[in-house]
């Protein structure tokens, strides 16, 4: 039996599905959703399997990912949607589009190639699978043990928001760490060979991240022959965090008036 993916839907009009990235969840995006909306659109903001208040599961990959979204639209009455998704929720985004192009009216990815990535979240997952979460009497406590590991600030409460009081009075994780820590490789799948998505395409890099760099142009249009490639000025791979401004302007320009 299928599951439906927790949301937040924001607004009305034109709807505008937001995957989040790796670790992260729908709450990342309240605050750019809310510009979104205000601009006409019904966003949906979206936690994938595993990821935020959505189930869990031990199966994970883009292809049961692309699904859920399928099954998310037949759900709410979608017939289609601009799809946006960041870093993990750009390459589902991508999958979707490449296999149900009918339903993807324009598509933006924040700071992911369609290429393979190896392994590279190793320290952070190691670091809270170490937490001693039945020790903490406050989530201060739980960044202050993560500090001795995570040194950048933003970084700890950015997973740090994957920690939530259980009924018994101690600290649990809303992911599912173990799963995604057991089927991690996954994220770093590149699109398949012969995927392709002929739709308004937009790629959105961060000036100072390293995940899309000029000699993925080729790939990328291989997948996306409509796509272009925009830069996010002082910003990392957490471009919509670092720059919100800059890319709402950027996005919102591409999306256009009216829809």
């Amino acid at each position: 039996m299928k599951q439906l993916l927790h949301s937040q839907i924001l607004g009305e009009g034109t709807p505008l599905l937001i995957l989040h990235g790796f670790l992260g969840m729908s709450d990342n995006w309240k605050t750019l959703g809310n510009k979104y909306s205000r601009k006409g659109m019904q966003v949906h903001l979206i936690d994938q399997r595993n990821h935020g208040k959505s189930f869990w599961s031990d199966t994970f990959n883009y292809e049961v990912m692309a699904d859920d979204l399928e099954y998310y639209m037949e759900h709410h009455k979608l017939q289609d949607a601009i799809v946006m998704g960041h870093s993990m929720g750009g390459k589902t985004a991508m999958q979707f589009a490449c296999t149900r192009p009918g339903k993807v009216r324009k598509l933006i990815v924040a700071d992911i190639a369609p290429k393979f990535y190896p392994p590279h979240h190793q320290e952070i997952l190691g670091a809270l699978k170490s937490l001693p979460l039945d020790e903490f009497e406050s989530r201060s406590d739980a960044d202050e043990y993560l500090s001795r590991r995570i040194k950048d600030w933003g970084t700890r409460q950015f997973l740090l928001k994957n920690l939530s009081w259980e009924e018994d009075g101690t600290l649990g994780f809303k992911c599912n760490l173990k799963v995604l820590d057991e089927k991690y490789e996954e994220i770093g799948e590149a699109i398949a060979t012969g995927y392709s998505y002929d739709g308004p395409t937009l790629f959105l890099r961060g000036d100072r991240s390293e995940y899309i760099s000029p000699a993925d142009t080729d790939e990328i249009q291989k997948h996306f022959p409509k796509a272009t490639v925009s830069t996010i000025d002082n910003a990392g791979h957490w471009l919509h965090a670092e720059n919100p401004k800059q890319y709402f302007d950027v996005s919102m320009n591409f999306i256009g008036e009216g829809q």
